[in-house]
């Protein structure tokens, strides 16, 4: 395989292929308008990595940059996975200057405990500590 960049430089993501598959592909954001994507990117710490100038993943870090951050969207395309491409984006964002230091740093999975626990992820210390407002259906249920 050819070498993997990553970049910070939200100019060179490809915002229709992760709309695309964010959209259309991912289990956790099914129907999510190409709008939300793009408000998304623009709020947050964004990864993408790279082949050859061709993206080829892409992660989504939302942060303070102090004290809290919370990783999200981790895509590898389907026919770039198995290559290590995970586990460069997972390096980047542990060493992103915007997290380094945070206090705390969550992510949710309902299927990569495995991969993200190489990196030190662990389930909440204090679950009963953790609120949240939970809408699943919020890209799909939009009324008129």
């Amino acid at each position: 395989m050819t070498e993997i960049a990553i970049s910070d430089d939200k100019s060179r993501l490809d915002i229709g292929k992760i709309h695309h598959f964010l959209s259309t592909q991912s289990a956790w954001a099914k129907g999510i308008s190409l709008d939300t994507v793009r408000r998304s990117i623009a709020h947050s710490v964004c990864l993408g990595a790279y082949t050859a100038n061709q993206q080829v993943g892409f992660c989504r870090i939302i942060t303070d940059q102090a004290t809290f951050a919370n990783l999200v969207d981790v895509i590898v395309w389907p026919e770039y996975r198995a290559t290590g491409i995970a586990a460069k984006l997972m390096a980047a964002v542990l060493q992103h200057p915007s997290v380094a230091d945070v206090r705390r740093f969550t992510l949710a999975t309902s299927d990569a405990h495995g991969l993200y626990a190489k990196y030190g992820f662990t389930a909440l210390c204090k679950p009963e500590s953790f609120m949240e407002i939970y809408r699943p259906n919020v890209y799909t249920d939009l009324k008129c």
